[in-house]
């Protein structure tokens, strides 16, 4: 006789067994079916001696059952001994294979032991049966694996971890005190880490213990026949292709949902996104009936929130109401929504205006809105001005807002409910291109770059969304603004997003002109060669394109543009480009102006002499990523050091600058002073979010700065130190009267003060002083400059 329950829990995994806990608890007919022989599998596999989290920190435990960081041994022998406290009913070795509703409202489980009915059925499955692989030849070679359960069993091992995410870096962290380790990041920060592995893996490569290739990803994988190694990985990185001997390649790329049988059982997903969740209810129910999903198959992967999950679950199936344990959170955050009632109306009222947030669940929403911030700014009011140098990304859940195409004419196009903006900052750094201003009843949600970041790089629809209407309007802004987003979709379709890696060529001189090129991320130098060399005429940062006097003139190109630093352009074809002008006849006549001027201005550039060089070295020394870089020029200085003394005297004794420092080209010195670059290296991984951009450009480290180096360790140029507060220099009484301390163009600073805990500096250019930055003012000769990539062709011709 088939045995029936009230409830039946599919998965023995955190949210699963934390739903079986408490329906023993609560004294309710249930079964916990488990294909393996032991509880969570998931937790299960982790390697040996792996230390759990227990975050988000801020979120209380509901659950029978214990959890709190510690080592996967400790957590689960908790686990198992408060399974068999509250006398769950659980069945191992009972694998699904099939749940089917029937006619009268039940579930039949059918399992490799026998088949169940149950009124109600919670599914807590988790991913780890469809684990991702690399995607690239020699994916399944033998010495390429996508589990680790113990590290110690590998020592004196070159082993390749691939991934970014927490079981990579744990991974990699446990490996590498025995063995050499290398860890593949497709992008250039862990975004999707926890804090405390953040910390682990930074410090690790910083010290030497674990290499890092950021921005590159696997080619192939091939086994070699001789040779001490048994294999090597081939990957494409910023600088070019590696190729790296290995003992073992470890991929830990996460998993996605078993689709297949998740389907089978009825439920549905939103879209055919292979990384898409089913779609449920915030009481966890899938679309079909009495069917319920929690844990990482929902889209939460965290232990205490599936364990909240299965908690609440089956609260919500014996009809009570339990506010969720993040509500007092998000209610706090609603209270500014203009007739706010409860969290779940407010939820369902971003979802239902937004559609770039449809595309996430419910629970994923709140997740997302735990990150930002509601602004209900009045009619009129700034939200940011153009050039701003901040990178909040909005979405318009009530009202419309004004954005500010053209300051001079006062042009302005309307943005309404359930649109967004804010993303060309967002993705390229640079300054905001417009001004925006609240419309009537406007309602925002405004989200910082990191939260945005990890959601665009978890959920591909919104990625897509976001680069669709990014191309849309990168192109209204430049060449056609009073034509609409319907009527450019045909050529929004045929371009595509293109990236290219340093000094990556994107065509060369003499080729045919074919496309055109919209600067989206990073930057491009143009160059010619002349009389056997490569002569570098301009500078393109994001937001400008090259590639049209080809296509205007019909001809080859005139030049060859490479990628300055890590870019990514917007690429039209010849024949959607010929569309454009062909609806626009002023278009044509504009960019052929702009086409003779910047023909001038190159021809200028060709007849500077020394001045072509100079671009070229600046252009080596970071100044296609800066916005404001710091020059010294040699025949002006008199090596007062002036300028390093007057930064110390503004900046609590530490100067940021050091004037010897820093290579010298035809009197052209660039001192180690800080870039202020459009995507700062120093901000990523900032783990108190200490380092801000004021609207005006400067990059600074703020009062909280917990003195972790990680900024140091990240920025390529070294203008970071970490530094103690030095004593207070006495004034100039003190000094004139008692002759205390230093006087005026003396070491600032005693040697013998002691400093307080090390912190980062950096420059700032003076943001809070008047006059600007110290180093510039206190330059006797005017030798110190401080220059714009903007200005770089100029700066270069007054230089010949």
């Amino acid at each position: 006789m088939t045995e029936r329950f009230r409830i039946a829990v599919v998965g023995s995994g955190p949210g699963g067994m934390s739903a079986a806990a408490r329906a023993a608890e609560r004294g309710i007919s249930h079964v916990l079916l488990e294909a393996e022989p032991h509880l969570s599998n998931t937790i299960f596999r982790y390697q040996k001696g792996k230390h759990v989290m227990d975050e988000p920190g801020i979120l209380p435990l509901r659950s029978p059952l214990p959890f709190k960081a510690g080592s996967r041994e400790e957590i689960l022998g908790a686990w198992d001994d408060g399974v068999a406290a509250l006398k769950v009913n659980v069945r191992h070795g009972a694998e699904v294979t099939a749940i089917k509703k029937q006619a009268e409202g039940h579930f039949v489980l059918t399992t490799t032991t026998g088949s169940f009915e149950a009124d109600n059925v919670i599914m807590g499955i988790g991913l780890q049966g469809n684990i991702r692989k690399l995607g690239v030849p020699g994916e399944d070679l033998p010495f390429v694996q996508y589990q680790l359960d113990d590290p110690d069993e590998y020592m004196g091992e070159t082993v390749i971890v691939v991934g970014a995410g927490d079981a990579a870096i744990e991974n990699a962290i446990a490996l590498s005190k025995q063995n050499e380790v290398i860890i593949i990041n497709r992008r250039d920060e862990f975004a999707r880490a926890k804090q405390g592995n953040l910390d682990g893996i930074l410090k690790a490569i910083d010290d030497g213990r674990i290499t890092c290739y950021y921005g590159a990803g696997p080619e192939k994988v091939e086994a070699l026949s001789v040779g001490r190694k048994p294999g090597r990985m081939v990957l494409a990185t910023p600088k070019g292709r590696a190729q790296i001997l290995c003992d073992r390649v470890i991929a830990r790329l996460g998993a996605t949902a078993p689709r297949k049988f998740v389907e089978s059982c009825g439920i549905q997903f939103p879209n055919k996104d292979p990384a898409s969740v089913p779609a449920i209810s915030p009481q966890y129910e899938s679309n079909v009936k009495g069917l319920y999903i929690v844990g990482a198959l929902g889209g939460y992967p965290l232990i205490k929130q599936a364990m909240n999950q299965g908690y609440e679950v089956v609260e919500y199936i014996l009809g009570e109401k339990v506010e969720p344990a993040d509500e007092p959170l998000l209610r706090g955050k609603f209270n500014k929504m203009p007739g706010f009632t409860t969290v779940e109306a407010a939820l369902s009222k971003i979802q239902n205006n937004v559609r770039l947030l449809s595309h996430i669940t419910p629970l994923q929403l709140r997740e997302f809105m735990l990150d930002s911030e509601v602004r209900a700014p009045k009619k009129g009011e700034p939200v940011f001005r153009r050039n701003d140098y901040t990178n909040t990304f909005f979405c318009i859940v009530e009202g419309t807002v004004e954005v500010e195409v053209n300051s001079e004419t006062g042009q302005r196009i309307s943005l309404g409910q359930g649109e967004f903006f804010g993303e060309m900052s967002l993705i390229s750094g640079r300054r905001r291109s417009a001004s925006v201003f609240a419309g009537p009843n406007c309602v925002l949600v405004e989200t910082p770059r990191r939260s945005m970041n990890r959601l665009i790089n978890s959920v591909d629809a919104v990625k897509r969304e976001i680069d669709l209407v990014f191309i849309t309007r990168a192109i209204q802004q430049r060449f056609t603004p009073k034509s609409s987003a319907k009527d450019l979709a045909d050529i929004v379709a045929d371009a595509d997003i293109r990236k290219y890696q340093p000094d990556e060529i994107l065509f060369s001189e003499g080729d045919e002109g074919d496309s055109l090129h919209l600067v989206r991320v990073g930057s491009l130098t143009i160059s010619r060669n002349i009389g056997g060399r490569e002569i570098v005429l301009s500078y393109v940062p994001a937001g400008n394109y090259v590639g049209e006097m080809a296509l205007l003139g019909d001809s080859k190109r005139s030049a060859t543009v490479k990628a300055a630093v890590a870019t990514e352009t917007i690429r039209l074809s010849a024949e959607s480009f010929r569309k454009l002008l062909a609806r626009d006849p002023a278009l044509r006549l504009q960019l052929q102006g702009e086409y003779r001027q910047r023909a001038a201005a190159n021809l200028a550039v060709q007849t500077a002499g020394q001045g072509i060089d100079i671009i070229s070295f600046l252009m080596r020394q970071g100044i296609g990523e800066a916005t404001d870089v710091l020059l010294i020029d040699e025949a002006l200085c008199v090596r007062c050091d002036n300028c390093e003394k007057a930064c110390a005297e503004t900046h609590q004794g530490t100067s940021r600058l050091d004037r010897e420092a820093g290579p010298t080209y035809a009197n052209v010195h660039v001192p180690t002073s800080c870039r202020h670059c459009e995507h700062p290296h120093c901000m990523k991984d900032c783990p108190p979010d200490a380092i801000h951009r004021t609207p005006e450009g400067e990059v600074f480290i703020g009062d909280n700065c917990i003195g972790c180096g990680n900024c140091e360790r990240n920025c390529p140029y070294g203008v970071i130190q970490m530094s103690g507060r030095k004593a207070k220099k006495p004034g100039l009484l003190s000094w004139l009267l008692f002759g205390s301390g230093s006087g005026p163009g003396e070491a600032p600073y005693a040697k013998d003060s002691k400093p307080s805990e090390k912190k980062a500096v950096k420059c700032d250019m003076c943001k809070d002083i008047k006059g600007g930055p110290a180093c510039v003012r206190s330059c006797p000769t005017g030798a110190a400059i401080r220059i714009s990539p903007e200005d770089l062709v100029g700066y270069a011709q007054s230089r010949s």
